[in-house]
């Protein structure tokens, strides 16, 4: 394992238990870093995410005696955003009956974040990215993960620096572990991947992508320029 892979996890662990000291107090600086995440975010995913997707899929045609179709992992992704919709939703019907239940929601929403940073330290450790590559991919995940980390501190702000942080960091320690010690075959890696795919894009489109009355514009779109534009630099020069 290289020391990118190590750095890349703990700054991952540091995101999840400093996210509401790197988040602005202040309502303007919020919405603007805020905004800033989304368009990094959204451009991760277009950029970086769904070309990777595509690469696995020609990967797999070393399957094709096995594997009919030429869509296999974009299918096992469309289930990943299906599972993960339906959870979200069904938690924001729950979160609506009373007070008892919000307690209960919010607990359910940590363990089903706590399993999606489980599964994408995992494809993170397993793919072994390196140098400047690992660089730009942690920076992304990382404030995707401060996201996600303010959502649910905004929900139940006590739970959540008393317990729900802590749980966070785990799944991602325990995703870490895994890729050490399971070895698994390189479709059922690209499985796992194009699973968390669908998952990444939901959040981020769903949760991420601010709403009009909420966005900072100019943050958002500096951010989607800036990384769009170094991360395709990159690809060309280093062949990612």
């Amino acid at each position: 394992m290289s020391i990118d892979i190590i750095i890349i996890v703990v700054f991952f662990i540091t995101i999840h238990l400093l996210a509401n000291k790197i988040i602005p107090s202040e309502q303007f600086k919020r919405l603007r870093w805020l905004s800033f995440s989304g368009g990094l975010a959204v451009s991760y995913v277009f950029v970086y995410v769904l070309p990777s997707l595509h690469q696995e899929q020609q990967k797999l045609k070393d399957y094709s005696s096995t594997l009919t179709m030429e869509s296999e992992l974009y299918v096992i992704g469309l289930l990943g955003l299906l599972l993960f919709y339906s959870l979200e939703k069904s938690l924001s019907y729950a979160q609506l009956k009373g007070s008892a239940e919000k307690n209960t929601v919010f607990w359910l929403q940590v363990g089903f974040y706590t399993l999606y940073n489980m599964l994408i330290s995992y494809t993170v450790v397993a793919s072994n990215v390196q140098g400047i590559q690992a660089a730009f991919y942690g920076a992304a995940i990382g404030l995707h993960y401060i996201a996600v980390a303010n959502d649910l501190s905004l929900e139940n702000p006590d739970q959540y620096n008393k317990v729900g942080k802590f749980v966070l960091a785990f799944g991602i320690l325990t995703g870490w572990g895994l890729a050490i010690w399971v070895t698994v075959s390189s479709v059922v890696q690209a499985f796992i991947y194009a699973f968390i795919s669908g998952a990444m894009i939901l959040n981020v489109l769903k949760n991420e992508l601010p709403k009009e009355r909420n966005a900072h514009f100019l943050s958002f779109s500096m951010a989607i320029v800036s990384y769009t534009s170094i991360t395709l630099t990159l690809k060309y020069f280093f062949e990612w």
